[in-house]
């Protein structure tokens, strides 16, 4: 019974693997789950096994490429650090340098970024996906009061504001970088770039 549960898990993760290539070459509205099933060399049932529709397929792609993200950024937050948003930057920076390594990462993110304009029956994702994005603003924002309570940022500093900041900076290096990859060189640039934006930050703190 074991194998079989690993061998399912092991069609569902192909699945979702295929969809990304697929979604990615032909945009969700124009894909099916029959160019999905080719791709993952499974049949069409077994799709419908494990996702009742595609767009259920591009709800789990989605927390396939969320959770990690904001399981690293929890994680940190029980670490005792002694500069959390120093801290931060750190999980920051490697999250983002994983791109360069990770050809199924970079075009997941794309094709959330750039490839759907949530219309039709994709519509709804987007509120659901602004929840996990509120979700990931709230750990930022984790940060900052944490190194509020450590006193290595001044109380006069607005965590929500911060948090904001940080998401909307990450967002454009990521997507300059999946726009233009050969404009700049992830190991060379992002760190930094991150150094710069985070000192910024930090800076009330030494005057």
């Amino acid at each position: 019974m074991r194998r079989t549960k690993e061998e399912a898990e092991q069609t569902k993760q192909a699945i979702l693997e295929a969809a990304i290539n697929v979604f990615f070459e032909r945009g969700v509205a124009k894909a099916s789950l029959e160019e999905v099933a080719r791709a993952a060399e499974v049949t069409r049932g077994a799709v419908y096994w494990h996702f009742k529709n595609k767009v259920e397929i591009f709800e789990a792609l989605h927390e396939k490429l969320h959770t990690p993200f904001i399981e690293q950024i929890l994680e940190g937050l029980e670490v005792d650090h002694p500069n959390p948003v120093e801290q931060l930057q750190h999980i920051c920076t490697t999250l983002i340098l994983a791109l360069e390594e990770d050809e199924q990462l970079r075009k997941a993110i794309q094709l959330f970024m750039f490839k759907c304009d949530y219309s039709g029956e994709l519509a709804f994702c987007k509120n659901r996906f602004n929840v996990k994005k509120q979700e990931k603003l709230k750990a930022f924002e984790a940060y900052f009061e944490k190194a509020q309570r450590q006193q290595t940022l001044p109380m006069s500093a607005d965590p929500r504001m911060l948090a904001l900041s940080v998401n909307c900076f990450i967002r454009g290096v990521v997507s300059e970088y999946l726009d233009s990859p050969r404009q700049f060189t992830l190991k060379q640039d992002v760190p930094p770039m991150m150094q710069l934006f985070f000192k910024s930050i930090l800076q009330p703190a030494a005057s």
